[in-house]
């Protein structure tokens, strides 16, 4: 189907979907009011209940839990069940259509077949995807040198060693955290590097452009006929990130030693203690590329260029990684008894960035918990990785095409509507 027609589909759709929802709106008046009312203030109480502990957590969300239960009663015993549930159906078919409609598909620059090619697998990233997958097999089938990590090894010095046996490629199939450590020495060494999306969320992968569902597919990267871009990696205190590192709340419940077993449960604990009544908020002191002082105390994440959030298309992605910017997200939510006009949350773009603190700085780096001195200094180093990605997958973001917002993929997918 052409992309044209699946605009018009798309605004169709959208178009079915406004308009039920609002007829059931009105039509049932104000039973909607007081569906959105509960909905608003079952969110205070989630928020005041998380900002607390023990008996005072638990009620917070009971009453956010009960909240929510009377908004699902409340709409399904009203004569409007039926127009809702075309509402819901036709707004995601529309989102489905227009995802279809700004699909990107980049034809890349092709790049020189590599002549000894190594590729490192950690073959329990992924709780075993690699291996679920046979891309070691796989790999070995198709001439590529494979380098299992087994517990224990260091990763950083099979790397090196490959590289100095005269490597000319280097591919890691694994998380985003040994993503970064093979692009960096990669970018150092001036090799193409390709990344193999066998981690668990592979973030990295999705914005580069590769199809994360097509493991074996992507070893096409390693292979003749792969296609070449370059793309920027940021870097704070002379250590190299491939997506983003994090300070503030989430950082420090990742560096606690009880993280990784309990998750949900250390970040809620984190949360209390730093920004409930008796909290005792870190504060973060810094410095973008204007100069103009500014604090945070609830979190910050820096990105190898910004990503794309809110009700959006591509949302929690980067439509580029060549942008030669880092990402900027600054919040700080109103503390217990401050107005709402207290908090903050800003997004913004920079070439650098120092940040300080009275103390040490945990940090999540790639997912991967750090502590690192004050001050950090972050900077990006435009395009410092030779990328190869396989033909056959997009070799763009998510977002690479997709307007920001639903106000402008609307005005897009009627100007795509009308054009022939």
């Amino acid at each position: 189907m052409s992309r044209r027609l699946v605009a018009i589909a798309a605004l169709l759709c959208m178009i079915i979907a406004v308009g039920t929802a609002a007829y059931a709106f009105v039509s049932d008046f104000p039973r909607g009011l007081v569906v959105f009312a509960c909905i608003v203030v079952a969110l205070v109480a989630a928020w005041t209940g998380l900002l607390r502990q023990g008996s005072a957590r638990l009620l917070g969300l009971a009453v956010a839990a009960l909240l929510l239960l009377g908004v699902i009663v409340f709409t399904l015993t009203g004569g409007n069940v039926l127009l809702l549930a075309i509402s819901i159906v036709a707004l995601l078919a529309a989102l489905a259509a227009s995802r279809r409609a700004f699909r990107p598909a980049h034809e890349l620059p092709r790049a020189p077949a590599p002549q000894q090619p190594v590729l490192f697998v950690n073959p329990r990233s992924g709780d075993g995807r690699a291996a679920r997958v046979g891309l070691v097999a796989a790999a070995r089938e198709r001439g590529i040198e494979v380098v299992e990590l087994e517990p224990g090894q260091d990763l950083k010095e099979l790397v090196e060693d490959a590289v100095g046996r005269g490597a000319d490629l280097l591919a890691m199939a694994g998380g985003d955290g040994s993503q970064a450590l093979v692009a960096t020495i990669a970018a150092a060494h001036d090799l193409a590097y390709a990344c193999i999306p066998s981690g668990t969320r592979n973030h990295f992968a999705l914005d580069l452009g590769v199809d994360r569902e097509d493991v074996v597919g992507a070893l096409g990267a390693i292979l003749p006929g792969a296609g070449e871009r370059y793309v920027d990696l940021g870097e704070v205190n002379g250590r190299v990130f491939v997506n983003n590192v994090s300070l503030g709340v989430y950082a420090q419940a990742v560096s606690q030693e009880g993280y990784r077993a309990a998750k949900l449960r250390t970040l809620l604990d984190t949360l209390s203690t730093t920004l409930g009544p008796d909290g005792d908020p870190r504060q973060l002191r810094w410095r973008a590329d204007d100069g103009q002082p500014q604090t945070s105390e609830a979190l910050i994440l820096i990105s190898n260029n910004p990503y794309r959030l809110g009700p959006t298309l591509g949302s929690g992605t980067r439509p580029r990684l060549d942008g030669g910017q880092l990402g900027i997200v600054d919040f700080t939510p109103p503390l217990p008894g401050e107005s709402r006009s207290a908090g903050r949350y800003q997004q913004l773009v920079a070439r650098e960035l120092t940040v300080e603190a009275d103390e040490e700085v945990a940090a999540g780096v790639d997912g991967e918990a750090v502590t690192f001195e004050s001050p950090l200094r972050f900077r990006v180093r435009p395009r410092a990785l030779r990328v190869r990605i396989a033909p056959e997958h997009p070799g763009a973001s998510p977002s690479a095409l997709a307007p920001n917002g639903p106000l402008a993929g609307a005005r897009e997918l009627a100007r795509l509507a009308v054009t022939p």
